[in-house]
């Protein structure tokens, strides 16, 4: 009984907990000949080495700022049938980031743009890429409180560290011009050193109208675009999905 008392208190002296849990069960399967003392001890590494990585995953996917947690397995690919699943799933082996690419998904609010934009970053996160989310809104409210607090380039050195930036929501707030500008600064801060994941409601058609000057869109587009994977969701909203049937029987009405 003491030498089992002194295991658990090196286990636990060690740090190992999940081995614990196990292990009363696999000491039996060893005292029954249902398994080898290394077999064991194995398997026993397995269990504790995958409840280290679920750790590590949990943590990185924390500090990234998602707004939630949804994979591909959790998009109905069947209420958007013109995505492409396959190209989405080619992205989620992230080749995009070594290369150093980014993405661009475009389409009307309550497609599944920053779901689909999510779940490609905690992929990111999970595999050790330095991944950070922040909506637009958010990140120019920043870079404007950095101009006045005269910290600006340090706070683009920050959004231009990530391995992965997540940029949500680009349209659906207005900008003026100094902001376009430290917009175009970190974007071209980012280009081709990491990658930007980047969701828009805006044709890119409109983007001159949205920064205020057609040099400085077609600047931004440009460094967004060059090397990247533009997916282009055109369908309903998934959020009023539930709500089709009262939209068509109001038009069946009038």
């Amino acid at each position: 009984m003491a030498t089992y008392q002194n295991l658990i208190s090196g286990l636990e002296e060690l740090g190992i907990h999940k081995m614990q849990e196990y292990l009363d069960s696999y000491i039996e399967l060893v005292n029954n000949g249902e398994k080898s003392f290394t077999q064991a001890l194995e398997e026993l590494v397995g269990i504790e080495r995958k409840a280290n990585q679920e750790r590590r995953d949990a943590t990185n996917v924390h500090v990234a700022n998602f707004p939630f947690i949804k994979t591909f397995d959790d998009y109905e690919f069947e209420f958007q049938p013109n995505v492409n699943k396959k190209e989405l799933l080619e992205l989620n082996t992230l080749a995009f980031v070594d290369k150093q690419e980014n993405v661009v998904f475009v389409g009307s609010s309550g497609v599944g743009k920053t779901h689909l934009a999510t779940s490609l970053g905690i992929t990111c996160a999970k595999a050790r890429y330095q991944t950070y989310f922040i909506t637009f809104e958010n990140l120019i409210t920043q870079l404007k409180k950095a101009i006045q607090e005269n910290r600006l380039e340090a706070r683009l050195k920050f959004y231009a560290k990530y391995k992965v930036l997540i940029i949500d929501e680009i349209g659906y707030m207005p900008i003026d011009q100094d902001t376009a500008n430290v917009f175009f600064q970190l974007i071209a801060k980012r280009y081709e050193k990491n990658s930007t994941i980047v969701t828009t409601n805006m044709p890119f058609s409109k983007w001159g109208d949205f920064f205020g000057s057609a040099t400085l869109a077609n600047a931004v587009l440009d460094r967004l675009l060059h090397h990247s994977t533009v997916i282009s969701i055109k369908g309903p909203s998934y959020r009023l999905k539930d709500k089709r049937g009262l939209f068509e029987s109001s038009a069946k009405e009038e």
